[in-house]
């Protein structure tokens, strides 16, 4: 009996020992091999202890340093890369919401409020300069026809009281400065009998002084607006454009990138503001100094015009110690 209970160990630590073998042969990943049945003991026989199955080892996992969990799909040639924040979805997975219309009005519409009213402002400066010098050169075109014709008018007649008649129907700076002579020199008759004309002379040459400043300011008016528009706007488009390159910063830096998809829009928004200031300023001084030629031409028009009839009223003087009949061939 007891050589049947020996016999019946010595199978069980054979079986055992080629189950282990068979489990170190197995390769790594594949389900280890069920343990073969243990042989039938013999009646009387203790039982044999239960095998025991030890894990097969597997080798630890290499990981490459270079190889990421998931690939990131390959963007296609044309397109820019952009760098992902750090815990930020892949590259391939984020899509970029750019602006893709640069056109003049797509960059006003996606500008900054800031830079929007800038905008706005260069583009009313500059609809207030053109209507200017539509206004204003149709004001000095006829402002130098009608002085033009004063002067003509001055110039043919032998008195002042011909030049009054031909220019009687005719409005402007000419007629106000012969009916401003008439009116001096009736106001002196009573005294041009005792005193000399010297008076008379003065008055007149003072009064036809304030005619031309009145009729200079007059033609000046608004000229002033171009000048401040020239001088202002190009510093207010840099105030839109450093605004707006404020703006780019500030999203490089939400963003985390300096792809210059990212920055050429901002970039983009706030150079157009700059080209508004310089499409306002560079009209305005242009006109401005053309203006500026034409009043000049304007006013010596205009003292041509006071000279003539300053001459007219020495030349009254003069002849009223004539003969009467010398008076009226005169005339």
């Amino acid at each position: 009996m007891s050589r049947t209970r020996l016999l019946a160990a010595l199978v069980a630590s054979v079986i055992l020992a080629c189950g282990n073998a068979l489990a170190q042969e197995q390769p790594a990943g594949a389900a280890p091999a069920a343990p073969a049945a243990p042989a039938p003991m013999a009646p009387g026989a203790p039982p044999a202890p239960a095998p025991v199955v030890s894990a097969p080892s597997t080798p630890a996992p290499t990981t490459p340093a270079a190889a990421p969990a998931t690939m990131a799909p390959a963007q296609p040639a044309g397109q820019p890369v952009t760098a992902a924040p750090a815990g930020a979805a892949p590259a391939g997975a984020m899509e970029l919401n750019l602006p893709h219309d640069l056109s003049p009005w797509g960059m006003f519409m996606a500008a900054d409020i800031i830079v929007k009213a800038v905008m706005i402002g260069l583009a009313f400066a500059s609809l207030v300069t053109w209507t200017i010098w539509l206004a204003k050169s149709l004001e000095i075109f006829g402002g130098k026809l009608r002085i033009s014709r004063a002067v003509r008018a001055i110039g043919d007649a032998a008195t002042l009281k011909q030049a009054s008649r031909a220019l009687d129907r005719s409005g402007g700076p000419g007629a106000l400065l012969v009916r401003a002579a008439e009116e001096e020199t009736a106001l002196s008759a009573g005294a041009l009998d005792h005193v000399g004309g010297d008076g008379l002379k003065e008055r007149v040459s003072s009064r036809l002084s304030r005619i031309e400043a009145a009729a200079s300011r007059r033609m000046s008016r608004g000229t002033g607006v171009l000048a401040t528009i020239g001088s202002t706007a190009p510093f207010v488009g840099l105030f839109g454009t450093v605004w707006g390159i404020m703006n780019a910063f500030i999203g490089i830096s939400q963003a985390q990138t300096t792809n210059l998809a990212v920055v050429a829009p901002g970039i983009a928004e706030a150079l157009l503001a700059t080209a508004m200031g310089l499409v306002a300023a560079i009209p305005a001084v242009v006109i401005y100094n053309v203006f500026a030629r034409s009043i000049a031409g304007y006013r010596q028009i205009l003292a041509d015009a006071s000279a003539g009839v300053e001459r007219l009223v020495s030349r009254d003087l003069d002849f009223r110690t004539v003969a009467p009949a010398t008076a009226l061939a005169a005339e």
